[in-house]
Parts: C-alpha cells; structure tokens; sequence
C-alpha cells in the first residue's frame, strides 16, 4: 500500500518517493514512485510537461491547486479502479486548467 503523501520542509525524498510541487505556494509534497504508473498521475504529468517543459528548473511543478492535488492523491491511496481512474482523468484536466 502506499504512504500517504507528505509534505516535507526540504531535502532529498526518502527511497521509493518522490518531490513534486503543488499551486502558487509551490507548495512541496514527497509521493511514493508507484503513483508513477498510475494513468491519473501520468495525466497531471503530462499536463505539467505541456505548460512548464521538460527544462524546468524548480523541479515538477504540477499545473492544479493545492486542493485538488490533496484530493487525488486521497483517491489515489485507495487503489482506485481502471473504470474510476478514467473517470477522474477527465475532472483533473477539466479542474486542473
């Protein structure tokens, strides 16, 4: 199962996590890599690739608020679905914008 998403002061992220940034706080927050594979995650990846580039050099920068990141990443810790992963793709690119 993995951990729950955690906000962290700064520094290296433990084995198996992640960085990435989050609204106009840029706030930070340590995911686990197995979000990685997920396609709600490769979808907010994508669209961070699409507004900030490949050559950004305050690290991922995701494009959704806060809120709508901690709500993901809820939902995400649950082992969400095939069927219900599609489902919140398409509210996170609506929301996400």
């Amino acid at each position: 199962m993995p951990k729950k998403v955690e906000l962290e002061g700064g520094g290296r992220a433990p084995k198996g996590h992640f960085v990435v940034y989050v609204g106009n706080e840029m706030k930070r927050f340590v995911v686990p890599t197995s979000y990685l594979k997920n396609p709600i995650f490769q979808k907010l990846l994508d669209k961070a690739a699409e507004e900030f580039g490949f050559d950004n050099q305050n690290g991922i920068v995701l494009p959704c608020d806060e809120s709508t990141f901690n709500r993901v990443t809820a939902f995400l810790a649950k082992h969400a679905t095939p069927s219900i992963s599609l489902a919140l793709i398409s509210f996170c690119v609506c929301k996400c914008n």
